[in-house]
């Protein structure tokens, strides 16, 4: 059975400052032992959790998107983090899935977090993204989405094998993001994978971290606080569908249909 390799970028963000941020991202993924699978950012890592949508969104063909397309493909590895778009007279806080052949999926974030009025700033997306990858099946969400866990439910039996958040989660809260992401992972009897940010922003809300790496079975195979990291690991398929097949859990659970798919 396959494997799949995770790189998980956990990292202070410079406030609204892309250049900046884009720079150091690009030299901490030059410098990556592991040149191949997918590396993780956090979200909005190119410019911090802002609303200032209007001054700092970019075109779906942007800088920040052929920043993307190139380090991809320099370091051949699957890209991922989310971006401020502007797109047909709204903003979108949207997730890229850069392959190193340029071309990219998206996903735009679904749960909009109104208690930072990110709901006045940007638009709500309404599809999942689930990737695939040498046999795996990937689904893309952000931050605010992990507290909603019917839009990250399973669908179908192993509709998919790994579940990515991609976060700005302040450390006030940390306690509901490592709780929600250990019961996404049981739950759904897949890998989970949440990249948070470190650091202060520009309204001094701070941030721990505290991404994560779990197994179906709610094991943390990775977890690290307070401080900078870079951390790789390979996902073994083998071990997911023996847990399926031991537990197989799935076929009790509750048939459903989303509205947002209509």
């Amino acid at each position: 059975m396959s494997s799949l390799q995770i790189t998980t970028i956990q990292s202070v963000l410079f406030w609204e400052d892309k250049q900046a941020n884009l720079d150091m991202f690009e030299s901490k993924i030059n410098l990556l032992q592991h040149k191949s699978g997918i590396v993780i950012l956090p979200e909005m890592f190119s410019t911090g959790f802002s609303m200032n949508a209007s001054a700092l969104a970019e075109t779906i063909d942007g800088n920040t998107i052929q920043w993307m397309k190139r380090v991809s493909k320099a370091n051949n590895i699957i890209l991922t983090g989310s971006i401020i778009i502007s797109e047909n007279n709204q903003f979108f806080n949207r997730l890229i899935w850069m392959l190193p052949n340029q071309t990219f999926g998206f996903y735009d974030k679904r749960h909009l977090f109104a208690y930072a009025n990110e709901n006045e700033f940007y638009s709500s997306g309404n599809k999942r993204l689930i990737a695939s990858v040498n046999g795996w099946r990937l689904n893309l969400q952000i931050c605010y989405d992990l507290r909603f866990p019917v839009w990250a439910r399973q669908q179908h039996t192993n509709e998919y094998d790994v579940l990515v958040y991609v976060a700005n989660w302040p450390e006030k809260r940390n306690h509901a993001w490592k709780s929600l992401l250990t019961a996404r992972a049981i739950e759904n009897q897949c890998y989970v994978v949440g990249v948070n940010r470190v650091g202060n922003d520009g309204k001094n809300i701070s941030y721990s971290g505290d991404s994560m790496i779990i197994d179906p079975l709610g094991n943390i195979l990775y977890h690290k606080s307070n401080e900078e990291d870079i951390h790789t690991l390979l996902l073994q398929k083998d071990q997911l569908e023996a847990i399926r097949q031991q537990f197989p859990f799935a076929k009790d659970a509750d048939g459903f249909t989303l509205s947002a798919f209509d």
